[in-house]
């Protein structure tokens, strides 16, 4: 897995808290409420990383 990768996943992730942030002050429930998703598809993907980055080591792998 490249930086690339977990640099986007936190892209991702700020993105969405962006997004939350701007539709609680503008009223806009899907706008918030798909800050929240990102959140979790970004969070879900940072798992993912973790387990690789996990299993790397565990096998010598890079």
């Amino acid at each position: 897995m490249s930086m690339s990768d977990k640099g986007r996943h936190a892209a991702d992730d700020a993105i969405g808290k962006g997004k939350e942030a701007a539709g609680k002050l503008t009223d806009d429930e899907k706008l918030e409420n798909e800050g929240k998703a990102d959140q979790v598809g970004a969070k879900v993907k940072k798992a993912g990383d973790s387990i690789k980055d996990a299993f790397d080591k565990a096998t010598d792998r890079d």
